[in-house]
């Protein structure tokens, strides 16, 4: 068995960002950005007011109340094409350039109109209200960088910088193969020794939710020949997941049928629980990563594996698996020779700190505890045992949607 960080190691070895594609700003959101972006203009273009309000000379308002003579009006996206002189004013409305000759806004609420006039009641310094060329971004300045997933922002913001178009990478395609005679997928009939498969849709929502592209294979029966055909299947996507027959025994025959097809292996077994059986290999240049059968292990082993893989392929520019430290909510006892991945719910302690507490069983058949899991506790091999309120290292579940 191998540690955990070794496997890893060797995984993402073979993982190389993938080629960029443009697409438009509307379909941008949650894609990777593959170059860095820079303003297209200036924004504000002009110095604009920032309320609604007269234009004016600061000089002319120091004293009040003034009355000044109104010479024009100017809406959002209008122009006033004279200058403004002494005591003088313009009618001005949000967003609208400011006139030549005026360096501040005075509210409206803070002025009397008249007929042809405007009585200013207080005074105001010069830049008062008037946001500058330039105030959020000038043409050149930078925006999103490459490898950042967009978010709601970030597209707000490209847009501004006036990109109709953007340069990601593309989505990686991830074949999904899950294997056995005795899983049937939801809703069809069960037989006495069958069980309902749960492991390739999971998969599909965690690559989707990861950027990438899920091909669900049929399920694969437990003979060579069928598990060789569906394999097949995988040609020409940038990683192949299957599901069950990790291990080496007499029904798991994943590593036999795809050695026939020329797969070559990297390793099949890890110091880890769960998720021990994890394969590793290439299938005619395509990754394959065998994940255990089990529903827990396969979903921890995605998080901790095909995460990564699947960053690599984005050029996603975060760490693949942040921890935090928290406090143990329950005793411990020592651990074994493998790391350990232990199911906790996570809340926060009246001093301000989070505490994360083990699931008293971690069967790695329980999905229903994974669901309700908030994270994992990760314990180093031979760990000693910890007792409650011990720092332990937590892995919490990450969202991994972009978000505002």
């Amino acid at each position: 068995m191998i540690p955990v960080a070794e496997a890893l190691d060797r995984i993402l070895k073979n993982f190389q960002p993938l080629p960029a594609e443009t697409v438009g700003i509307a379909e941008a959101f949650g894609r990777v950005l593959a170059q860095d972006i820079a303003a297209r203009v200036t924004q504000p273009p002009h110095a604009v007011s920032a309320m609604d309000g007269y234009a004016v000379r600061a000089a002319d308002v120091a004293s009040v109340p003034v009355g000044l003579k109104v010479i024009g009006a100017v809406p959002a996206g209008g122009l006033f094409e004279g200058s403004l002189g002494a005591g003088e004013a313009v009618r001005i409305f949000t967003g609208a350039p400011l006139p030549s000759g005026a360096d501040a806004i005075v509210i409206q609420e803070d002025t009397e109109a008249g007929d042809g006039s405007v009585t200013v009641k207080e005074s105001c310094k010069a830049g008062n209200y008037v946001r500058a060329a330039g105030l959020d971004f000038a043409a050149g300045d930078p925006g999103p960088r490459a490898g950042r997933q967009l978010t709601v922002r970030d597209v707000g913001l490209i847009a501004a910088m006036n990109h109709p178009w953007v340069p990601v990478r593309r989505r990686p395609r991830v074949a999904i193969l899950a294997t056995g005679d005795e899983v049937v997928m939801p809703g069809e009939p069960l037989g006495p020794s069958q069980i309902v498969s749960s492991n390739g849709l999971a998969l599909a929502a965690f690559v989707r939710a990861c950027g990438g592209e899920p091909l669900l294979l049929p399920i694969a029966a437990d003979t060579e020949d069928s598990l060789a055909g569906l394999a097949a299947g995988a040609k020409g996507a940038d990683l192949l997941l299957t599901t069950g027959g990790a291990s080496v025994g007499e029904h798991d025959l994943v590593q036999k049928a795809l050695g026939r097809q020329g797969m070559e292996l990297d390793f099949w077994k890890i110091a880890m629980r769960p998720g021990k059986p994890l394969m590793f290999g290439s299938l005619a240049g395509t990754p394959v990563l065998g994940l255990p059968g089990n529903p827990v292990s396969a979903v921890v082993c995605s998080l901790l594996f095909a995460r990564p893989a699947l960053n690599a392929l984005l050029g996603l520019d975060v760490p693949a698996h942040p921890l935090e430290q928290m406090v143990l909510g329950a005793d411990l006892d020592a651990n074994d020779r493998r790391q350990d991945y232990l199911r906790a719910t996570v809340a926060a302690n009246g001093d301000g700190r989070r505490s994360a507490t083990p699931y008293g069983r971690q069967d790695s058949s329980m999905l229903a505890l994974l669901a309700a899991a908030d994270g994992l506790i990760v314990r180093a091999p031979h760990a000693p045992a910890a007792a409650r309120g011990a720092l332990v290292e937590v892995l919490s579940f990450p969202r991994l949607a972009p978000g505002l």
